[in-house]
């Protein structure tokens, strides 16, 4: 018997003619099976091929069959099957080098450093192996004659091998790259989310589990105890900041639960729940399923992953806690003002809210509409520098008087402006121009139009508005409707007409706001 004009024995891969179907071999269960791709012009080479590889197996997984009879088609099922593990490629096709073309397509125009290569010849005169090993990036080189069903198995063996752990370490490399990425701003709330996610990543890859895996956490929110997902991979990525009951399959939630409640870690064959607790006390569980028994090696690195999220996450909680101080002291300090002045002890709280509310009317971004509401409170400070005589006097200032009192907008100012805070620095920027007027008649420097910073034009609207509805030393609170008139009536000239005009739109929303925070008589 002869191939190509080359004596072969009865062990070679040629046998009868077969339909000429592209055969496809399922992989058993949940597992992908492994993409092959067979680019060879005789017809033979490929029914060949399949048959005896048509139960061969390797990890877990069965192989996925995809021919090509030409250069051309091979270039087009390379940009369809993108995650092809391996391709049998013949050298001589339509022309003496198209399988070459091939290589070439791959590794210089596709990019694809993964995908394994064997060429396969049945003329090794066309492209000597010596050659072709020097000038192109294949993994193996096989003339067809020696290709008997044992070396071929062999042979397809050793390079889903080599391409399984190539892609294991682009996985892990993916995962070292968040957690790079995320290191410099690791006290960031969203970079701490990167910071687990690109772990959950990289753990997954490197102890070869399935790409289903959780990291949720236990928190008190609005009061109520729940169960958070922090970070997710797979079929559960979309549900990170999610309440795990709304996401995880109830047999998971089970096992996650349970684990939150004995505090303990749970292994079995095919999956484990590590519950951990910080030095803090937060408390989080790891869930990841779909692999075979972990090694020593393996569960060392998920211990690693338990120890650095534990860390970061007590940093986060630090940070938080510091910001959430800042602020208290902050809005302490407003409400320390007002009260020193005997007006509303609501006021701050007030003038907050309608300045956050403003904020977003406006079109600003709901963190600066935080910040807004966070620095409002402290439009006043500088009143602490008052004398009480005149902060306090029940009847009209005087022009001398009332020249003392207009000092507290840079008073305020000078206090703050030294911070390099966000909400301290908008805080500084409210308090020196909030009496500032749109039309360039106010105080203190004389600002007009949009000289004057959006925070100090919001400001301003919320902070008369408030004023002129409640009692103060000087004078009862005004009626509702003579308050609007006055804010139509200053529109262009004192506020912003943009503001003003927001303000009216939306009256419904502030007056909930009034109601809401309105003093207890």
């Amino acid at each position: 018997m002869t191939y190509n004009d080359q004596p072969i024995d009865q062990d070679e891969l040629l046998f009868a003619d077969e339909e000429d179907t592209d055969s496809v071999v399922e992989a058993e269960g949940d597992q992908e099976p492994w993409v092959v791709l067979i680019v060879d012009d005789e017809k033979q080479i490929h029914q060949v091929t399949k048959m005896v590889l048509q139960d061969f197996e390797f990890d877990g997984k069965k192989l996925e069959f995809h021919s090509a009879f030409s250069a051309h088609e091979a270039k087009q099922l390379l940009t369809n099957q993108p995650k092809a593990a391996l391709v049998l490629l013949d050298v001589v096709m339509e022309q003496d080098d198209a399988g070459l073309q091939v290589v070439k397509y791959i590794r210089e125009e596709l990019r694809n450093r993964a995908i394994r290569i064997i060429l396969r010849t049945g003329q090794p005169g066309q492209a000597p192996e010596k050659t072709v090993i020097m000038d192109y990036d294949i993994n193996d080189y096989k003339e067809k004659t020696e290709l008997t069903t044992q070396k071929l198995f062999t042979t397809v063996v050793t390079a889903l091998r080599s391409y399984r752990d190539i892609k294991t370490i682009e996985k892990s490399r993916s995962g070292l790259e968040e957690i790079i990425k995320s290191s410099a701003t690791l006290f960031e709330l969203q970079s701490m989310k990167k910071f687990a996610s690109g772990v959950l990543t990289q753990m997954t890859s490197i102890v070869n589990l399935h790409k289903n895996a959780l990291h949720c956490s236990f928190a008190v929110t609005k009061g109520i105890e729940d169960i958070y997902i922090l970070a997710a991979s797979g079929d559960y990525a979309s549900g990170s900041d999610q309440r795990a009951r709304d996401v995880v399959p109830d047999e998971v939630l089970g096992e996650i639960e349970q684990a939150f409640h004995t505090k303990k870690s749970s292994f079995a064959p095919d999956r484990f729940v590590i519950y951990f607790q910080s030095k803090m006390g937060m408390e989080n569980v790891i869930y990841m399923n779909g692999f075979k028994a972990l090694t020593e090696w393996e569960h060392y690195l998920v211990d690693i992953y338990c120890t650095n999220v534990s860390v970061a996450f007590e940093n986060i909680y630090l940070n938080e806690e510091l910001e959430s101080t800042q602020n208290e002291i902050i809005y302490t300090m407003g409400e320390i003002t007002e009260t020193r002045s005997k007006e509303t002890g609501h006021h701050v709280k007030r003038v907050a809210e309608y300045s956050r509310l403003l904020a977003i009317k406006y079109g600003l971004s709901e963190q600066e509409a935080e910040v807004i509401r966070l620095a409002s409170p402290m439009h006043d400070v500088g009143k602490v520098g008052i004398p009480d005589a005149i902060l306090n006097k029940p009847a009209a200032l005087t022009k001398e008087e009332f020249d003392i009192m207009k000092t507290h907008s840079n008073l305020g100012y000078e206090m703050l402006k030294h911070s390099n805070k966000q909400v301290l620095n908008a805080a500084a920027i409210i308090a020196q121009q909030h009496h500032e007027k749109y039309d360039g008649m106010g105080y203190p420097q004389g600002l007009k139009g949009e000289e004057i910073h959006i925070y100090g034009r919001i400001t301003a609207l919320a902070d008369v508005f408030d004023a002129l509805c409640s009692d103060r030393v000087y004078k009862k609170a005004w009626e509702l409707e003579r308050v609007l008139e006055l804010l139509r009536s200053e529109r262009g000239h004192h506020f912003d007409p943009v503001i003003v005009d927001l303000f009216l739109a939306h009256l419904d929303e502030f007056l909930v706001i009034k109601e809401k925070y309105k003093e207890q008589r």
